[in-house]
This record gives structure tokens, sequence and C-alpha cells, in this order.
């Protein structure tokens, strides 16, 4: 009898309890109802090898081509071990990057952190991520780049192109690669090119950038294994360096001109050696990688357009006409905003190429984006290549046309119109927007102006850009070189 009463006192709280359980789990449903269509794959692997299958660099892919076609624009997967919604929606991307730090965060994967190292400016959030941009932007100022960095990048376009002969062929990849490590070694460290120093720097580089593209196995002989090496090697040397700049800043009693990055960062910031060598050595990563592939698609680009370098050429005869008018022998701002065409050619570049296909971020908060649920937790790709190539957005997206953008031109340095703005992000947005953009459309140009007046080019045999999902020819882009003489 008591066993009943009791029973029959806790009825209604089991009652409840029982109640409360099944609407708890018709939310969960309801909820996991509302993901984004979508399949996850092979338990952990997911989808990854499928996403990661090397295609042509002016497409987003069959992968993404037949899940758009499947579930939409916005689907969920399971990449890189995590269950992820990707977008190829440029209205969620760009609500994605808009709202960095509040509802989503920069998350790459464990492997990129272990490479180039845990405070670097790819991988790091919040304040510290602040303070490290703060430097970049301010040492990438615009009145740097007007009076320091802009005869810097002619100096080693000159000293690339010079060592050019004449009927001579070489791989264009290599030598825009060249260009752009020797201009970020003298730029971020003072180191001169040429010297041995600095040529042992860039063994060490590319044996440190073949890791950083390759799959994160650490094991004896991978290039994973013979990156890490390379790493140290380098982090060894940049602290050689620290160490020579102190001594130098206090015997000049802190009044050493900080004309380069590591100048800057140790007298303008608080950050430790560990911090400052991370900093350093992410910036050479994303400065010389980034720019040299974007210039290699401009060569490769324009070779098949022969209109757009005809009109390129007459653009840099009249910029060096004015020039020797005033009697000048080298660019300077007001020659860089007057190459309207080269920036819609630049603008074009980016646009087709797709240097940057897609970036990682991770959700702080559940989020709903127009009937979809992200949860908390999952990790979110914004495929930022994919409103480049969306014939909605731009007509006929896979043909190279610079003169598009001369068509909806809102100022004479080829700024596209708001709408159009709105898909094209090549360096990404939002708070960490690329810090160097400015500086890799001032080295295309410049590239680009001696390039045109100098020489003709032909390709040599079949090459094209792949997206591995990093851009790359597999070839180098061989071409052959012939002088040219227009003045």
């Amino acid at each position: 009898m008591f066993h009943t009463e009791l029973l029959l006192c806790f009825l209604p709280s089991i009652l409840a309890l029982f109640l409360f359980l099944i609407l708890l789990k018709r939310k969960r449903n309801a909820v996991h109802l509302d993901l984004p269509p979508g399949s996850m794959g092979w338990p952990f692997l997911g989808e990854t090898i499928g996403y990661l299958r090397p295609y042509s660099a002016t497409t987003i892919g069959a992968f993404m081509e037949n899940h758009i076609r499947r579930y939409g624009k916005v689907y969920k997967s399971n990449l890189f071990g995590e269950p992820t919604v990707v977008s190829a929606d440029a209205g969620l991307n760009r609500y994605i990057l808009q709202n960095e730090g509040r509802l989503f965060e920069c998350s790459y994967p464990r492997s990129i952190g272990g490479i180039l190292g845990k405070w670097s400016m790819l991988v790091t959030v919040g304040d510290m991520h602040r303070d490290m941009r703060m430097i970049s932007l301010n040492f990438l100022s615009q009145s740097r780049l007007k009076n320091n960095l802009l005869k810097e990048v002619e100096n080693q376009t000159l000293l690339v192109l010079r060592s050019w002969k004449d009927s001579s062929t070489f791989l264009a990849q290599d030598e825009a690669k060249k260009f752009t490590f020797n201009l970020m070694a003298k730029h971020i460290m003072s180191l001169d090119p040429w010297k041995l120093e600095t040529e042992m720097l860039k063994k060490e580089y590319v044996t440190f950038m073949k890791g950083v593209i390759s799959p994160p196995l650490n094991l004896p002989g991978t290039p994973y294994r013979r990156a890490l090496k390379s790493r140290s090697t380098i982090l060894k040397f940049i602290e050689r360096k620290m160490e020579e700049r102190k001594l130098k800043i206090e015997a000049d009693g802190g009044e050493f001109e900080d004309d380069d990055l590591l100048g800057w960062a140790l007298k303008h910031s608080n950050l430790s050696t560990e911090q400052i060598l991370d900093l350093i050595l992410s910036l050479l990563f994303a400065g010389h990688e980034t720019s040299s592939v974007a210039i290699a698609l401009a060569i490769f680009f324009l070779s098949g357009s022969p209109a757009a370098v005809q009109q390129l050429t007459e653009e840099h005869l009249e910029i060096t006409r004015g020039k020797k008018r005033l009697g000048k022998t080298e660019l300077d701002w007001e020659d860089y905003k007057k190459m309207e065409f080269t920036q819609s050619v630049i603008n074009e570049t980016l646009r087709l190429g797709n240097v940057v296909r897609f970036l990682h971020r991770k959700a702080l908060k559940d989020v709903r984006y127009r009937g979809y649920f992200i949860p908390r937790g999952w990790k979110v790709l914004p495929v930022i290549s994919s409103a480049h190539l969306d014939p909605l957005v731009f007509d006929h997206p896979h043909h190279f046309n610079p003169w598009r953008w001369q068509q909806m031109n809102g100022s004479s340095l080829g700024i596209p119109s708001t709408t159009i703005t709105n898909n094209f992000m090549p360096f990404g947005g939002g708070p960490r927007l690329c810090t160097g953009s400015e500086l890799a459309k001032l080295e295309m140009a410049i590239f680009i102006h001696h390039l045109v007046l100098n020489y003709q080019w032909e390709l040599v045999g079949s090459d094209q850009a792949f997206a591995y999902p990093f851009v790359d020819f597999p070839k180098g882009l061989p071409i052959r070189v012939r002088h040219r003489t227009l003045m």
C-alpha cells in the first residue's frame, strides 16, 4: 500500500519529466531537420578526399558542382574530420566574414598551426590577431606604399626581368616566385637578393612550402617532416637577425631606422620573441606565395588575350612617354594611378584564377540564416570562388574578360559597382581582410608594366592552373620570351 501511494505521489513528476524529454527530443529533431541538406560521407574521413581532389582553377570543381546541383549552394558535409557547413552562397559568405569574432571565428586545421606556428596571423584570433594585424597595417600604410615600397617593387621587378635572355625558355611561375620572395625578404628583413644568406633562406623556404601544401604526415621522409625541420632552420635564421637588430638599436640609442617589418615590430610592439618569429614567417608565406601565383596567372591569361596585351601596351607606353616629358626615370604613385586598364586586368585575374578559394571558420554560437541552422562548434567553409564563377553574378564567368570591369567602374582605378563589389572578395573580407591586398595589386601592376613594355611571350607546351586546393601550375608554366623595343 505504501509503495502504491508513493508511486501515485511521484506519478505527476514522472509524467512531467517524460513529457519534457519528448518535447526536447522533438526540438532537437526539428533543429536537425533545419540543417542544410547534404551527406556526411565516410566515418572520420567524411568527404574530404573528394573535396580536395585537384581540378581546374578556373572552375569550382566537379565535387562542388555536383553538390550544389544536388543540395543547393549551402550544404552540410564532413570535412577535415569535422561536421561542416559549406557555403557557395555569396550572401552567407559575406555574413560569415562580417561577423568574425561575434558569430564565427577563424579555425584552420591543426596541422596548419603546427607548421606555420601557433602565433601565425593565419590562425590567431581575438586580441592577438588584432595586434598583429595593426603592425602589418601600419607598416603597409598608403604612405609607405607610395614613398618606400613602390620603388622597391620596381627594383625587384627589373632585377628579375633583366635576367631573361632573348628567345630563352623558362618557368614563369618560378620567376614570379623569385620576384616575390626577393621583395618580401627585403621588405621584411632587409635581405639583399642573390646574397648567399638570402639564397640559403630561399632554399629552406622552398622545402618548407612543399610541406605546407602536403598531407600532414609527421613521419620520417615525408614532405611535412622535412618542412618542420626547415621551419626550425628558418626561425633560427630570423631569430639571429632579431638579435643583430636589437644590438644595433641599442648601439644607436633607439634611433635606428625601422625601414623593414622586423625593425617595425621590434620598436612598435610588445610581442614576444616567439610571436615575432611566427609573425615574420607567416607574412613571408602570405606575401610570397599568393602574389607569385597571381602574377603567374596574369601571364597565363594574357597569353591567350592579344587584345588585352595590346591595350596594356598602349596604356604603359603613354605612362612611359609622360615620364620622359617630365624627366622621370622611375615610376611614382601618379603613374600607378594612371594604370586603369591594368587594374581591370588584375581584377579579372583574381576573379577567374581565385588564388584563395575558400576560408576556414567555426560557428561560435548556434546560427540561423535564411532558414538554415548552423550548430555551435561546426566548421564553416565560405567558398569565395563560387560567386566569382557564378553566371548569375558575372556574365560568361569562365572567360577572361578584363573589359567587364571597365563597363562597371565606379572609379578611375577599376573599382566596380556596389553590386559587383559585394560578390568580389579575392582578399577575403570583414575584420580579417588581407592586410597585404594593396601591396599585392601594386606588385602585379608594376610587374605587368615592365613585362609588356620589354617582352613578348608565348606558352611552351600545355599547362594550366589547378586547385589542389592551393593554386599551382603542374609544369611551372613554361614560356618563351622575346625582347621588344617600343621606344
